[in-house]
């Protein structure tokens, strides 16, 4: 009796699929279900060249952005920085890498490549700090601020040449109101003014402020959506714990904005780089070199000079400043990285 009761037609485990006397799972299965397994495991985690043609119509649009607004201009103006270009236009044939030695021969290029250097820190340094602080009144509840957001995007709206124009105008020794406003309040003692946009100094550094002025808009509202997404308790623990305002704000908020900060100072240091407008109106009117940025001098040597090869190789050496700055700049910040 009891040898028929324990006899089974079926393995122990068998009914359930479990494997007997607690085999991992697959081991019945040998070699070969290990290597199926792998396989299938392999296929969900890199997907195959039948994936990638099933992708293709969804993103073959922009691949093709891609390549007709960044690496076709980059590798035109590579070749034309390779070539000798007459002043009416006609390609004369290869000259090798004669336009970048032109280019580093030329005596002023590292006061201007050092001076950009300047222009695009100091920019960008000043508009995150005032961001920072407009965000967080902005943030904050108080009678109008709905308009007063709006008003904030102005200068965003406008635009760069005409924001510049009104700046540059003002600062007229004669009749520009800003210019005016500081004799009147005592900050210049000649009753004609100064004249700022005639010295490579003050133009540059008033272009600084005019920069700074239309940096503003997009910077804040960055920051802005940045401080929407923190948990109000998060903020209400830290008060609990009896953390201050400057403390909550700099061990609390300010982590939490690392997102939003890392991608304003991203393009904001690539729009700072590339600006022509805002110095070519300041500082267009200066003679020589005192006040160029790289943007300037390629504008200089294609205006002015006629030399599109020239230009070309310093648009190249440019790029690949603005190339190695960004790399950097995403190496050492990880703006991906979480908190």
């Amino acid at each position: 009796m009891s040898s028929t009761t324990d006899a089974s037609p079926n393995p122990a485990g068998a009914a359930t699929g479990r494997p007997r006397g607690g085999a991992p799972a697959g081991a019945e299965g040998g070699a070969g279900g290990d290597r199926t397994g792998g396989r299938n495991g392999a296929a969900r985690g890199k997907p195959g060249g039948r994936d990638l043609l099933a992708a293709l119509p969804w993103i073959a649009p922009a691949l093709l952005l891609i390549i007709g607004v960044v690496l076709f201009p980059a590798g035109v103006m590579f070749y034309n920085s390779t070539r000798k270009i007459s002043l009416s236009g006609l390609d004369q044939g290869s000259v090798g890498f004669d336009n970048y030695v032109e280019v580093f021969n030329f005596p002023y290029f590292w006061p201007i490549f050092f001076r950009t250097i300047v222009w695009v820190v100091v920019v960008v340094g000043l508009t995150v700090l005032i961001s920072l602080g407009l965000a967080q009144i902005l943030n904050k509840a108080f009678p109008g601020r709905r308009i007063v957001r709006l008003a904030v995007i102005i200068p965003w709206a406008a635009s760069v040449v005409m924001t510049t124009m009104v700046v540059y105008y003002g600062l007229e020794p004669y009749f520009g109101i800003i210019n005016k406003f500081l004799v009147d309040i005592g900050l210049i003692d000649t009753p004609e003014g100064y004249g700022w946009t005639r010295n490579p100094e003050t133009a540059f550094a008033w272009a600084i402020v005019v920069a700074v002025f239309v940096s503003l808009p997009f910077t804040t509202y960055t920051i802005l959506a940045g401080l929407a997404t923190i948990p109000g308790d998060t903020l209400e623990a830290a008060r609990m714990d009896g953390a201050g305002p400057f403390r909550t704000y700099f061990t609390v908020v300010l982590p939490q904005l690392r997102g939003a900060l890392s991608v304003a100072v991203l393009i904001n240091i690539i729009n700072v780089f590339n600006s022509l407008p805002i110095l070519r109106v300041m500082t267009g009117s200066i003679p020589g070199y005192d006040a160029d940025t790289i943007m300037t001098m390629i504008f200089k040597y294609i205006q002015n000079q006629h030399k599109v090869d020239v230009a070309s190789a310093l648009s190249v050496v440019a790029f690949l400043i603005v190339i190695v700055i960004v790399a950097v700049y995403v190496k050492v910040v990880k703006p991906t990285r979480e908190i």
